[in-house]
């Protein structure tokens, strides 16, 4: 949520920024002019109270004096009468504003590359050699199917369209991807936390979710409820209504949740393999910062992501996204995107995003500075990283020609030892 005083004081800033985004001057002016009515509308408010508050002085005074009062009775229930018509009107008023104001995306930073489309990204960096193939690189979902650890179309049977079976070491990459995400994650300084999987729309409506993207969740029939899409949704909103003690900040937290989204708008791309969805794993990375803090935060974050990657030893680069390309809530968003080779592309597997104090107003989550004043935390949040993508991006960069997979070094510990996915040993039910 953006600042309405800031909004009131610039509005030609506001506008200018926020153009970037897609957003037109209009919605700035009709914001503007709901605030004014609504100023208005609360002053003539309390002026009737006053008068009232007059009125009924005059009544106790002319009663204890024996006096008619009548008159000053009949005054009184005209201005309750026009002071309910105020209020439903403010109401009115209210909820028209507050829906307008919640749907204004956060201000892009002055560095972030303007674009009302994804293309104009910028590239920070290229980190990772690519690997020379001496065959052609399968897809991982051709790698997956035939070893027998991954089964899509069992899945559609049961489910539907974009869910998966893991099996047999398959089912065990997948659990060693996000316990190896975990432990480094809790060595960077992260909390570890098992948070809930379904929310209030109240919690939804904090990270910004709602209301703009209200139909591309999954909503729990006849409650206000919501399968969370991500876990920052359940983290960020930890705090909420809340003021953290300063001494507190920063705070780091991560999770490894599933995932559930609709994927609504999303009909023809990437309709197979791991990349898009319904459900899917991912490790989470949230962090509540003091204002002043909160950008070198975010660049510590995205470091934070990129050591998966090293570690795995799987190419990637890291890009800047476009003032309409980064999230809702975002003031700023570092993509890490890992080498495909079967695509002979980078695609995403983690954002990063600063989203200053905007999530924060809309929690309500505050802490005092040093002068005793209440301030707006600052909050990021960042993948740290998709599971299923980072899988998808191990079968195709560890694929051997006879169809094996080689785990990575820092994962064979996690696999019990095994160093090679193969036929013989990926799924026992299916190799006997």
């Amino acid at each position: 949520m953006l600042d309405i005083k800031k909004i009131r004081k610039d509005p030609d800033f506001f506008k200018q920024k926020l153009a970037t985004r897609g957003v037109k001057a209009e919605e700035i002016d009709e914001v503007l002019e709901l605030d004014a009515t609504r100023r208005e509308l609360l002053k003539q408010s309390e002026s009737l109270r006053a008068e009232r508050n007059t009125a009924s002085d005059k009544i106790g005074e002319a009663k204890k004096n024996g006096e008619d009062a009548d008159e000053a009775v009949k005054k009184v229930r005209v201005i309750n009468a026009d002071i309910k018509e105020l209020d439903e009107k403010v109401n009115a008023n209210e909820e028209e504003f507050h829906d307008k104001m919640s749907r204004l995306p956060n201000i892009p930073k002055d560095e972030v590359p303007v674009s009302l489309t994804e293309e104009g990204s910028v590239e920070l960096r290229k980190v990772g050699k690519i690997r020379k193939f001496d065959f052609e690189p399968k897809h991982h979902w051709d790698i997956g199917e035939n070893l027998g650890i991954l089964d899509f179309d069992r899945a559609h049977k049961v489910s539907g369209a974009r869910f998966v079976y893991y099996l047999g070491l398959g089912a065990q990459l997948e659990r060693a991807v996000y316990n190896f995400m975990l432990d480094e994650h809790r060595k960077d300084g992260y909390t570890e936390v098992l948070p809930p999987y379904i929310v209030k729309a109240s919690a939804m409506y904090g990270t910004g979710q709602y209301p703009k993207f209200r139909n591309s969740v999954y909503r729990v029939n006849g409650e206000d409820m919501t399968l969370i899409p991500t876990a920052e949704v359940p983290l960020t909103n930890y705090f909420s209504g809340e003021v953290i003690p300063a001494e507190l900040l920063p705070v780091y937290v991560t999770a490894l949740t599933p995932c559930y989204r609709s994927e609504a708008g999303a009909a023809g791309r990437d309709t197979r393999g791991l990349i898009r969805m319904h459900q899917f794993n991912k490790v989470e990375m949230v962090k509540y910062t003091r204002p002043e803090d909160s950008w070198d935060e975010l660049e510590k974050m995205t470091a934070n992501g990129e050591n998966i990657l090293k570690k795995l030893n799987i190419p990637y680069h890291v890009i800047t996204l476009t003032t309409s390309d980064m999230s809702f809530t975002a003031s700023m968003t570092h993509d890490i995107e890992m080498w495909m080779p079967a695509q002979n592309k980078y695609r995403e597997v983690s954002s990063c995003s600063n989203c200053l104090d905007f999530q924060a107003r809309r929690m309500h989550t505050q802490y005092r500075d040093e002068d005793g004043n209440l301030r707006y935390v600052h909050t990021l949040n960042g993948s740290g990283l998709a599971v299923g993508r980072t899988v998808a991006a191990i079968l195709e960069n560890y694929q051997n020609e006879d169809g094996s997979v080689t785990i990575p070094d820092v994962l064979v510990p996690y696999m019990h030892g095994i160093t090679k996915i193969t036929k013989e040993n990926a799924v026992p039910f299916r190799n006997k």
